[in-house]
């Protein structure tokens, strides 16, 4: 009992200084992103030029970069076709770029966070929560081989040596979440060769690869009811050191599922006075796997209409056209619903939304997940 009363006074006194050092920067409750994803990169590992990846390895944790994640968006349906969203995601941030000497079991030099989301479009109900860990005392960590991802009961994991199937699990009060995911499309290797630059800079980089169309099915339970649902996830696994810019503030991020068996991701890096990077970019990837990157000029994206959030005062772009000319492409994307507002360590909005169109004059739909950040 005396070793769990301080093992529970240490994590709150550790994300007592996480969060006092937050709010001396200035963004509410929680950090600022360019804070996280931006400088502070000397002595790690940087994400100069393309490499090869290697698996299972890649799947696991890149100690000697700054920060890394593993993130799993989707949209389910139940048997009696209730809609729901869902997010979970590990992050990792190294806090120095050495490890350690210290013989104690607390010494670490890293750091994980997770995210978990629930959208439940019909009960117009959204659930956020989050974790944060040390990875010591096997508290939070990752592995390669068998593959998880962990922050105390919150986990991603194999089955056995294959990377698929996945088991999900993340649960907090009345809500919980458990997947199967299984396989699908081949790994998409983002940018250049899965080199994705965000800015001029060297090294403002990550190494990004996705599963963009991943076959669900398992059990989300909302108020203590469960339901049986089946869909389609989404996952993103990045990389780096030193992601953004100086000048930049954050990002809009599209992954949309076609009816078509297209995907298509688009992310539009903001500066600070508001225009779109250069560097922004996507990958539209066809019904058997094969990517095309799209740079800068080759998507066009319109904000048609924002939102205001009731508790933090934040406005959000709330509705838009992504068009890819040179595809024929044209797409409408609209929130499931408004508020997807998560208002944690880190403030954004992350949402389930729903997706129609035409290519080449012929209706098209969809389902997907739009991501917000950086916004004040």
């Amino acid at each position: 009992m005396l070793r769990r009363a301080l093992l529970m006074l240490l994590l709150g006194l550790f994300g007592l200084v996480l969060v006092g050092a937050a709010a001396a920067q200035g963004e509410g409750r929680g950090f600022q992103l360019d804070d996280l994803l931006g400088g502070g990169s000397a002595g790690f590992a940087r994400a100069l030029a393309p490499r090869p990846f290697h698996f299972p390895e890649d799947h696991g944790p890149h100690p000697d970069y700054r920060s890394e994640w593993w993130y799993f968006t989707g949209n389910l349906t139940s048997e009696a076709g209730r809609q729901f969203g869902y997010q979970l995601t590990f992050f990792r941030f190294a806090l120095r770029p050495d490890a350690p000497v210290r013989t104690s079991a607390w010494a670490t030099n890293q750091v994980y966070m997770a995210h978990f989301t629930l959208t439940d479009v019909d009960g117009h109900r959204f659930h956020a929560a989050e974790r944060m860990s040390r990875d010591s005392l096997a508290l939070a960590g990752a592995c390669a081989e068998p593959f998880a991802v962990w922050l105390r009961d919150w986990r991603l994991e194999s089955g056995g040596t294959a990377f698929f199937p996945l088991k999900l699990h993340a649960a907090d009060g009345a809500v919980s979440l458990d997947l199967t995911i299984g396989g699908g499309k081949p790994w998409v290797l983002q940018g250049d060769h899965g080199l994705s630059r965000k800015g001029a800079a060297p090294g403002n980089a990550s190494y990004y690869y996705s599963g963009t169309r991943l076959e669900s099915t398992g059990t989300v339970t909302v108020g203590g009811e469960p339901f049986a649902v089946s869909g389609s996830s989404w996952f993103d696994r990045e990389w780096g050191s030193s992601t953004l810019g100086a000048d930049q503030v954050g990002w809009d991020w599209f992954s949309l599922q076609l009816d078509d068996g297209r995907d298509l991701m688009v992310y539009r890096l903001r500066r600070r006075d508001g225009s779109a990077d250069p560097h922004s970019a996507g990958m539209l990837v066809d019904a058997e796997g094969n990517g095309t990157p799209l740079p800068t000029a080759a998507v066009a994206l319109e904000v048609l209409d924002r939102w205001r959030s009731p508790r933090t005062g934040v406005t959000y772009p709330a509705r838009w056209r992504i068009e890819v000319p040179e595809t024929k492409l044209s797409l409408e994307v609209v929130p499931r619903l408004a508020d997807q507002e998560l208002d944690e360590s880190v403030r954004y909005w992350e949402g389930a939304v729903k997706v129609s169109g035409t290519r080449h004059g012929e209706p098209v739909t969809g389902v997907g997940y739009v991501e917000l950040t950086g916004y004040r």
